[in-house]
């Protein structure tokens, strides 16, 4: 009679740099398939991460991309609604180093179709505006005060204390396109980052750790360092996520929010907590986390009615008396995660009545 143990190890841990190849051939190849717009999204938000955290895949490792990149002209001639997907994996694969040369090319005829000028959004002109300037091409005769509306939605940090899943993301979008994704100082004025600082402090009330690893990159940015219990928690996060090879779940998975996570942990220098990536079509299963209390401490606030007040010092105790014991080690964590709790509850109260 024989003794086996079984272990049940931990995941093996790579650096990024170890897991492109696999990650490109996953999602290029197995997850969904270039017609499908879903691919387009993934991909590209793939490989914008590589590009922008500086990382030297081989030809070989961009291979599964060839045939699409070949294609770039056709396609964008004929989905130009999706001219910005293709201008990105187009311009990341070229500056990843995969030989072709097309995308000035590319750029110009999108330029003069004029196709940034049917964007009625001003995140989605900053985006394309950044895209088109990486070959050269200009638009400023589209619009001379992009800049300005951009940074006066930033610097109204009230916006971003209270739950707005997108005024968040636009706020961390805004920041990497100012700063051409961490390339230039941005110049944020001090609104801009107490912004930030909200955006964040409300993503760890939730427990969101995909707007919580974008609100850190984008504080990296800008030229600033995000709160270490922030980036703790973020670590933490991918360090439990699991690669899974599956070929029948549906794939309404957490892939975004591990590649974000992958890049602030890059972005802060801590690029040894992502799992191995297994060969074919891949799941991405998040761990569980630390109870979210926003939903909690908001129903509390709300049920105070007219008593209500916008001093956290006078709501304090109130407050963790109705939330549970998990709920409140949140709550109470995210204080200490920021000295600007306060500030930023004066906001969340929405105390003010009609």
């Amino acid at each position: 009679m024989s003794n086996i143990v079984a272990l049940n190890a931990p995941p093996r841990r790579q650096r990024l740099c170890d897991r492109t190849s696999a990650l490109v051939d996953c999602f290029a190849r197995h997850r969904r398939i270039p017609d499908d717009v879903f691919w387009l999204k993934e991909n590209a938000e793939l490989l914008n991460i590589l590009e922008c955290t500086g990382q030297k895949p081989s030809c070989a490792d961009l291979d599964p991309h060839q045939a699409f990149y070949d294609q770039l002209p056709d396609r964008i001639s004929f989905f130009p609604q999706y001219y910005r997907f293709l201008l990105s994996i187009g311009l990341d694969l070229e500056d990843l180093g995969l030989p072709g040369g097309q995308m000035e090319r590319l750029c110009a005829w999108v330029g003069t179709q004029k196709l940034a000028e049917a964007e009625l959004s001003d995140l989605q002109r900053a985006e394309a505006r950044r895209l088109l300037a990486r070959r050269g091409v200009g638009m400023g005769h589209v619009d001379a005060h992009l800049d300005d509306r951009l940074r006066a939605f930033i610097n109204r940090p009230e916006t971003f204390a209270v739950p707005n899943k997108k005024a968040a993301y636009e706020l961390t979008h805004i920041v990497f396109y100012l700063s051409e994704y961490g390339r230039r100082d941005p110049r944020l004025d001090a609104q801009a980052l107490m912004s930030l600082e909200y955006a964040g402090i409300l993503a760890h009330l939730e427990q969101n750790m995909d707007l919580l690893a974008e609100v850190c990159v984008a504080i990296r940015q800008a030229g600033r360092l995000p709160s270490p219990i922030w980036e703790d928690a973020v670590r933490a996060n991918l360090s439990g996520f699991s690669i899974v090879a599956d070929d029948q779940t549906a794939l309404t998975d957490h892939y975004h929010e591990y590649l974000v996570s992958t890049w602030a942990m890059v972005a802060a220098g801590a690029d040894d907590t992502g799992c191995a990536v297994p060969v074919g079509r891949c799941v991405f299963v998040q761990p569980d986390g630390a109870a979210p209390v926003l939903r909690a401490m908001s129903a509390a606030l709300m049920s105070f009615g007219q008593t209500r007040s916008a001093d956290w010092e006078q709501m304090q105790s109130g407050v963790l008396d109705m939330l549970d014991e998990e709920s409140a080690l949140t709550l109470q964590t995210t204080i200490a995660s920021s000295p600007l709790f306060g500030k930023f509850f004066e906001f969340f109260a929405r105390a003010t009545q009609m």
